[in-house]
């Protein structure tokens, strides 16, 4: 795994965290899938905190010189789809990740072991 896809993975986690955005998990997804190396999963608590979470990563991103290759769901971002190619981000209300649990689809995968600074409030 390249320094650039962790970084960038550390970098998506962090950015969520930091607009209080929960249940952060990232799946290695290699060796089961062709579509993306890396899947990052997460919560936000309403749509509009999903939407605002989707928003800085891209702004964060575009800072690190990566471009967001698609987007979807910006319209009713229960569930949000942000695909930069190595990696795909999926943002979900609770109870849509709940219904949906994509962790268990991909449950073979490894669990990447993120990096958050943690801030005491």
């Amino acid at each position: 795994m390249s320094k650039t896809v962790l970084k960038n993975l550390d970098l998506i986690a962090q950015t969520i965290y930091d607009k209080k955005g929960f249940n952060i998990l990232a799946l290695d997804v290699r060796d089961l899938s062709t579509m993306t190396d890396f899947y990052v999963i997460a919560e936000g608590n309403i749509d509009r905190h999903v939407r605002s979470i989707a928003k800085t990563i891209e702004e964060v991103m575009i800072q690190e010189g990566d471009e967001l290759l698609h987007i979807e769901g910006i319209k009713a971002p229960d569930w949000l789809v942000m695909d930069y190619g190595e990696i795909i981000i999926h943002l979900f209300i609770p109870e849509l990740r709940e219904k949906y649990a994509l962790e268990q689809l991909w449950q073979q995968a490894k669990i990447v072991d993120l990096h958050i600074d943690v801030k005491e409030n």
